[in-house]
Formats: C-alpha cells, sequence, structure tokens
C-alpha cells in the first residue's frame, strides 16, 4: 500500500530532522515531499551561531585578561585546577542543554540532525568546556559542507587531540591512536588498511597538539620529518598529506555514504543504493548537502520498508516529543537523567566508535522507561529508576566507584520530579473540527509512522472521555506511549 502524502512528509521530517511541531500538523498533507525538502535545506543553509556556555570564572582560568602564556596549565595551583573541572563538568551540562533547545527550536532542523550524526560518528569525550564547544562548533559548521574540511577540522581539534592521545605522539615515540582511529572509525572502516599503514601515519601526525584554550599546535620539533609509506603512497608526508590520501580511496565514500545510510535510512544496508550514493558522493569531491539530497529526494526513501522502521535514539525520542507536544520544563535539567537512563547522554559517548544505535537502544528496562516517559510529562511526575551497570550506559566512567559520580555527573539524584507546562492549546486546535468518533484514527496518522497494535477497544480503557479537549490529551499520552511510537 503506497503512503499517503502526510505519511511521507512525517517521514521526511522525522529522518531530516526531529519530527513536525505541533504547527506543522494541518500543513503536511498538503505540500510534497521534494517541496518540503527544499524548505527544510533553506531554513539550514545559514552559518549557525557559536554556543557558547562556559563561566566567566572559567574563562578567567582559562584565557586571562589579554596575552596568555601558552603553557597556562602548568601555572595553576591544585585548587584552581580543582576548581576548573569542577566548573567545566558544569557547563558541559548547560552545553548540552542549550543544543537540545538548538534540536527543539531550530528551524535548521537537518543542519542539527546532521550535527547529531556527526556528534556520534567523532565521538570525543573530553570535560574540558571549551574543547567540547569549539569541537560542536566544527561539526554544527560544516555538518552540511564538505566532508573533508570537517574531516580535517575535526582532527584539529582539542577535544580529539586530547581524547586519541595526539598531544603525546612525538617522533621516536610515536603515539598510534589517532592514526588508527581516523582509519577505523572515521573514514576506510575496519580492514581496509594495515598495520604498517597505522605505524607510518602515526609518525605523519607527530607533532600535532592543542594548547589549553583549544587552539591547534604544530610543533615542528616533535614532527618526523622523514619518508613515510602510506597505503601504496611514499613521501615526507603530514598529518594533511594522510587525510588526503585518505580522502583520496573511494571506500572512505562508501564507508560514510553506508553510514549515513543506516542512520538516515534503514539500518538494513542495501548495497547497491549505497554504492550508487557513494560514487556521487567521491565524485562531488565529498560535498554532504548532495548526499542528503540524493537520500531525501529518492523515491526509494519513501518507500513502505524504510518508513516506521527506525528505532529513535533517546535524543530524536525527547527532542520529537517536545517538538509536538510545545511545553516549558521548570527544572530543564531533568532532560539529563532522561538522557543518562536511556543511554545517551550528550557530549558523553560510550567510547570514540560513539552510539551503536539501532536495537541497541531498546531492552526491557530502557522500553519500559521510554513507554513512561509521556505520562511522567503529563503529570510532571517523578522519575525514578536505577541506571544499568555497565560502561556503555555509565557513559564509559565505570571505572569511577564512588556510587554518588554519576549522580552528580548529572546533577540530580536517580530520583527526580520533573514539572511541566505543556502548552496545549497550540496542539489541540489542531484537532477541533475532528469528530470524536474519528479523533483515535487522525491522531494515529499524525503521532505514529507505524500502524497501532493494539486490540481493538483496548486503548479506550486508558482515555478520557469527560470533555473533547480531555479525549485529545490522553489519547495523544496514550498513543505516544506505545511500542509503535518508538519507531520513526
Amino acid at each position: 500500500m503506497a503512503a499517503s502524502n502526510q505519511l511521507k512528509n512525517q517521514h521526511l521530517m522525522w529522518r531530516a530532522g526531529f519530527g513536525p511541531m505541533a504547527e506543522d500538523i494541518n500543513q503536511l498533507p498538503h505540500v510534497s515531499h521534494k517541496s518540503l525538502f527544499k524548505e527544510i535545506l533553506k531554513a539550514s543553509s545559514k552559518t549557525p551561531d557559536y554556543i557558547d556556555v562556559a563561566d566567566d570564572s572559567v574563562k578567567g582560568l582559562m584565557i586571562g585578561i589579554g596575552d596568555v602564556v601558552r603553557n597556562q596549565k602548568n601555572q595553576l595551583t591544585e585548587e584552581q585546577k580543582k576548581s576548573l573541572r569542577k566548573q567545566s563538568q558544569q557547563d558541559i551540562k548547560s552545553l548540552n542543554l542549550a543544543w537540545l533547545r538548538q534540536m527543539i527550536n531550530s528551524d535548521a532542523q537537518l543542519r542539527e540532525k546532521m550535527a547529531l550524526f556527526w556528534h556520534g560518528h567523532f565521538a570525543s569525550r573530553n570535560l574540558n568546556i571549551f574543547y567540547q564547544q569549539l569541537l560542536l562548533d566544527v561539526i554544527r559548521k560544516n555538518a552540511l559542507g564538505n566532508f573533508s574540511d570537517l574531516l580535517h577540522q575535526v582532527s584539529k581539534s582539542a577535544a580529539m587531540i586530547n581524547f586519541l592521545n595526539n598531544n603525546q605522539n612525538k617522533k621516536d615515540h610515536p603515539n598510534e591512536n589517532f592514526a588508527r582511529e581516523v582509519m577505523e572509525l572515521f573514514t576506510l572502516g575496519r580492514g581496509h588498511y594495515s598495520e604498517t599503514d597505522v605505524k607510518e601515519a602515526a609518525r605523519a601526525f607527530t607533532g600535532w597538539g592543542s594548547d589549553l584554550r583549544g587552539e591547534f599546535t604544530f610543533r615542528g620539533n616533535q614532527h618526523d620529518t622523514g619518508d613515510k609509506t602510506f597505503l601504496g603512497k611514499t613521501g615526507r608526508f603530514d598529518g594533511d598529506d594522510i587525510l588526503d590520501i585518505l580522502l583520496d580511496q573511494k571506500q572512505t565514500a562508501y564507508f560514510i555514504s553506508g553510514k549515513i545510510y543506516r542512520f538516515f535510512v534503514n539500518e538494513k544496508v542495501d548495497e547497491s543504493k549505497v554504492r550508487w550514493l557513494a560514487e556521487r558522493f567521491y565524485a562531488s569531491r565529498y560535498d554532504v548537502k548532495k548526499l542528503m539530497e540524493d537520500i531525501f529526494t529518492s523515491e526509494w526513501f519513501y518507500s513502505d520498508e524504510n518508513i516506521g522502521k527506525r528505532v529513535k535514539s533517546p535524543i530524536e525520542l525527547i527532542v520529537g516529543i517536545r517538538r509536538m507536544l510545545p511545553m516549558e520544563l521548570e527544572n530543564e535539567d531533568a532532560q539529563l537523567l532522561i538522557q543518562r537512563l536511556l543511554g545517551q547522554l550528550l557530549f558523553y559517548p560510550p567510547n570514540v566508535a560513539g552510539w551503536p544505535g539501532g536495537l541497541s537502544w531498546i531492552d526491557s528496562s530502557t522500553l519500559m522507561l521510554r513507554l513512561r516517559i509521556p505520562q511522567v510529562l503529563y503529570r510532571s511526575d517523578e522519575l525514578q529508576m536505577k541506571p544499568k551497570d555497565d560502561d556503555d550506559q555509565m557513559m564509559g566512567m565505570k571505572e569511577h566507584e564512588d556510587p554518588g559520580f554519576m549522580k552528580r555527573r548529572a546533577g540530580m539524584s536517580m530520583g527526580k520530579m520533573i514539572r511541566v507546562n505543556i502548552n496545549w492549546e497550540e496542539y489541540t486546535k489542531n484537532f477541533t473540527d475532528i469528530e470524536s468518533s474519528e479523533l483515535a484514527g487522525k491522531l494515529e496518522s499524525v503521532l505514529l509512522q507505524s500502524p497501532l497494535n493494539l486490540q481493538e477497544g483496548r486503548l479506550n480503557t486508558y482515555l478520557d472521555f469527560s470533555s473533547k479537549d480531555s479525549l485529545i490529551k490522553t489519547t495523544t499520552i496514550q498513543m505516544m506511549s506505545t511500542p509503535e511510537y518508538q519507531l520513526c
């Protein structure tokens, strides 16, 4: 059965963004998906503003007034360092919430969705707020630009250099961490390079470092200037040369295209379509915007086999609910607890490979929590749950044995009241002309990307029929509390 125009447009808005807003509901049936994509693309064309949440006290310690000595870190006292770390952790929480607000409210939905993809692709965990802000800025500004530019800039970011130990990469004592990951995770994929390639690339990246403020520094006296042989080429290569050689490989275009296909289209990869995308991506010299146009304007993207087949990531779930139901959270930081419990806390990927995604988002505990979140928001209820004690759920910080460590990091206990004010009028006005008998079907078509699989009459058990508004509200919350709502 062919998908309706409304379903196709909702599919596009979930994949090229974080789902429709309440104000979009009655417009979606009447616009073509191609026209809608043009609007989405245009809205994401503007360069984003830099998100700066760093506390003034951190700026004072890190930047100072006027000129700063490059190795200022060595001049800080232990007390200053401790204060810096503590405030930086608080600022990263603020950065998380500031970016989340962009995902919810920005018209540049495709840019923010692409940035979320690159945030997982170039995964970096670092407790320096300046490093995280700078890396996020690079990702958001280049999200729909050229992958070559993005790769070069990320590779020179303080966040990545420090996370993958390239500050310790020196001639005669090369550190292979960054060289290995740039091939395995960022460009070629596992199995398309040799151990010799790793060693030779590591030599080329010697001398690449960063200072405390996050600026890239090249330490010439630590760089290996000798000949290197890498992927069949020989020369006195530096790090930029290695990245360019990697970009020359068609395997890089294929690897990136495949990963983007899994994130934006379907976990089950259609190899022929990925090959087609990769050829065009490579021919465009890695134009990300053109790659996304190829995906979102292709008829196969809107086929039944791709609609409603992806499990929403925790971020997609949270943002999607907030876009559909306009709301104000009195305690925004409760969203940090939800992220952590569901397994995707922004800026704390489990490891350098990022979040695995797909069905890994769902298990018995996370599914029950997902189904409960709409009820918690509706009732301004308490969210209380014990997180898993495994490395992925602990965001790679299981080594900290202090049981209060992650509670303090999230800034809250594991029990948390979520105080919410939902602007129901903005949402319910879309359904005032719908007969009560047809309301469930209308809401299902708006909220769900796959058919609701409930026994007839089962839904009615939980609905409030006292008024039209109450019926709209309770039907909406119940549908958002179904397994089907977890899919997009």
